[in-house]
């Protein structure tokens, strides 16, 4: 009788074990500092996990390529790298990414590491070995149009890499609807006007998103955020404005920007 019930005892400390690693996972979350989002969200996005962002039309990819690149600012932790995979196709439409535009953003060039892949399959078999690395801060993962073999199961493939590693997992889905997906939270992103500063200025970069689907908790809310360059933190806007394309100063992409860390 002894002997039988070791084996139980020794899975049930097993099971125990993952679902304690599990609860552990779910509580970390990186804050935005916008304090309506933060609290929306239960305290932040979960680390180690897949989001999806959503550009609509091509006038936002600027947008939502910027705030791609802020939640990766606040998802990695210090020192590590951010990954940013985008297709050949997304290269010729934007250009190469444009390093003073990261650094305007608050963000560090050499923090960045860059590589192209030559369509959506091999973007995402590179994006499912990059996920894995546990020594990356975050991975950015952009890709245009329908593309097709972005199903649910390439998604579960990434989703349970970004689990198992807790390296956070942007998806950039520009001029592309929304499909099923193991995405922990999806989001819509556009542009809104920001407030120019002394002198006309532009002032800081402003968003409109809305948190079409979340795992586990409602969905269908939106806010307004304003992003904090100096302090890497969104917040709240001083003064709200309609909805435009933002320009393209301080912009991440730029069609005539320098090469930055590509990898072949």
């Amino acid at each position: 009788m002894k002997e039988s019930s070791n084996p139980l005892a020794t899975l049930r400390r097993r099971v125990a074990g993952i679902a304690g690693m599990e609860h552990t996972l779910q509580s970390q979350r990186f804050a935005t500092g916008h304090g309506a989002l933060d609290i929306a969200l239960g305290g932040g996005l979960a680390l180690g996990r897949l989001h999806e962002l959503f550009a609509y039309e091509c006038d936002n990819a600027a947008s939502a390529s910027g705030f791609a690149t802020m939640l990766a600012l606040r998802a990695r932790h210090d020192g590590a790298s951010t990954l940013w995979l985008r297709t050949d196709e997304a290269e010729r439409r934007c250009g190469r990414l444009f390093a003073p535009g990261l650094v305007e953003l608050g963000g560090n060039p050499d923090a960045f590491l860059f590589a192209l892949a030559p369509d959506v399959c091999a973007l995402l078999r590179g994006a499912a070995d990059a996920a894995r690395c546990a020594g990356l801060g975050a991975v950015i993962v952009e890709c245009w149009g329908k593309s097709p073999a972005l199903e649910l199961t390439a998604s579960r493939r990434l989703a349970l890499a970004a689990e198992q590693s807790g390296v956070t997992v942007i998806m950039l889905r520009i001029d592309a609807t929304p499909v099923p997906s193991a995405a922990d939270t999806r989001w819509a992103v556009s542009a809104a006007q920001s407030v120019a500063l002394e002198a006309n200025a532009p002032g800081p970069a402003l968003f409109e998103i809305e948190l079409l689907r979340r795992r586990s908790g409602p969905s269908g809310m939106r806010w307004r955020v304003e992003w904090d360059r100096d302090k890497c933190v969104f917040r709240e806007p001083a003064l709200s404005g309609a909805v435009v394309p933002l320009s393209s100063h301080g912009s991440v992409e730029a069609p005539s920007a320098p090469e930055l860390r590509h990898i072949a």
